[in-house]
């Protein structure tokens, strides 16, 4: 297997890994996890149990709890892009209706709207990211490449 077909799923962070009470967890077979349930956790994709991150959004480098490498993971622009969506939309139709019902100056929308956008920024990121590397993860997605002739399973 070359660098270029690593799945990050495939190898765990150690070949043994083990958990609170010392059981091996190398080897263990876990259950289907919900990508929307994990990443709103930010927890593990594999296990769901896990830390996903070191701290705010630096992921780790893999899980403490079933080893699962985290090395190869990148949820790229991805979260940041539906984030400034859906906090735009909802600035900008907040903003209009406090504007229709009170008509406050300016300067308190900008006392009312800057909080808004800078905690919803950061508190929508983790969990957008840790959903976009949980599907990443029950998806199988991989850098892209060309795709072979000679190896051609569609047709």
């Amino acid at each position: 297997m070359s660098d270029r077909d690593f799945v990050p799923q495939d190898l765990p962070i150690q070949s043994l890994k083990t958990g609170e009470n010392g059981a091996a967890r190398a080897g263990m077979a876990y259950g289907p996890q919900s990508p929307f349930s994990t990443g709103m956790r930010s927890r593990c994709p594999r296990c769901g149990e896990g830390k996903l991150y070191k701290g705010l959004l630096e992921v780790r480098d893999g899980c403490d709890h079933c080893g699962l490498d985290y090395s190869q993971v990148d949820s790229g622009d991805g979260p940041a892009v539906f984030v400034i969506l859906i906090l735009g939309a909802l600035t900008v139709l907040g903003a209009l209706l406090v504007d229709s019902i009170f008509e406050p100056p300016y300067w308190a929308h900008a006392i009312i709207w800057a909080p808004f956008i800078v905690g919803g920024s950061i508190g929508l990121l983790a969990p957008f990211k840790g959903i976009l590397i949980a599907l990443q993860y029950q998806n199988k997605a991989r850098e892209g490449r060309l795709a072979d002739p000679t190896n051609d399973q569609d047709g």
